[in-house]
């Protein structure tokens, strides 16, 4: 469990996992796929009491792309409703979000 006070930064369980391809993003093209992938991972460390570094990076990818935050949603919406970004992995449909 996480210590929760004010004014000390938890730990992400994720962020082992997601720094590698936070990193990558700042290298890549907004493609669809990273359109989305970058959105899910906004929406994860956004308000979270934490993984500053994280944050500091996704504001970087967001000017890198020169794209305002309601853009990136808006964006991702749109691909979200006509495309299938992310590809089943079995039987059961799994999605990411948090």
């Amino acid at each position: 469990m996480t210590d929760a006070s004010p004014g000390k930064d938890q730990q992400h369980p994720l962020y082992n996992r997601d720094r590698p391809l936070i990193d990558s993003l700042l290298s890549q093209e907004p493609t669809d796929y990273n359109l989305a992938e970058f959105a899910r991972l906004r929406m994860r460390y956004q308000g979270f009491p934490g993984a500053r570094d994280i944050q500091q990076t996704l504001d970087r990818v967001l000017l890198t792309w020169g794209l305002t935050e309601a853009e990136l949603y808006e964006k991702t919406r749109e691909i979200h409703n006509f495309a299938k970004i992310y590809k089943s992995r079995g039987k059961k449909e799994e999605q990411d979000w948090n």
